[in-house]
């Protein structure tokens, strides 16, 4: 079973990826900011980490650019999730090492679609 980490701020946005994927082969685990995530990631080592840029603290494309940069962790596969206006911060994150990108608001078969794609 594929660990796949939801890393966001706002409650229901984790809780509509998690209710996306209950069911799947993967066991979803669940971060509220930046730091949380780093934690988990280096604790849990999932396969695929989906991670809202925009969060208080430590933001995502910082939390992505740790994980790349980490031999132990480079080769977790990083989605972030980003809303449309945020043309500055997408480029960040290519530049972070990001994986994938998820356009919020996305549909639960977008984020089915592309952990399904990214785990296979």
């Amino acid at each position: 079973m594929k660990k796949v980490l939801i890393v966001d701020d706002e409650n229901n946005v984790r809780r509509l990826v998690a209710a996306t994927l209950a069911g799947g082969d993967y066991e979803v685990i669940q971060a509220r900011d930046g730091v949380e995530a780093l934690e988990t990631i280096k604790r849990e080592r999932p396969a695929v980490v989906l991670l809202d840029i925009q969060m208080p603290g430590l933001d995502g494309v910082e939390v992505c650019r740790q994980v790349k940069a980490d031999p132990k962790l480079r080769e977790t596969i990083v989605v972030m999730l980003t809303a449309q206006a945020q043309a500055e911060a997408r480029r960040r994150a290519t530049t972070a090492g990001a994986d994938a990108f998820l356009t919020k608001p996305f549909s639960p078969l977008q984020v089915l679609e592309i952990v399904e794609r990214r785990v296979a």
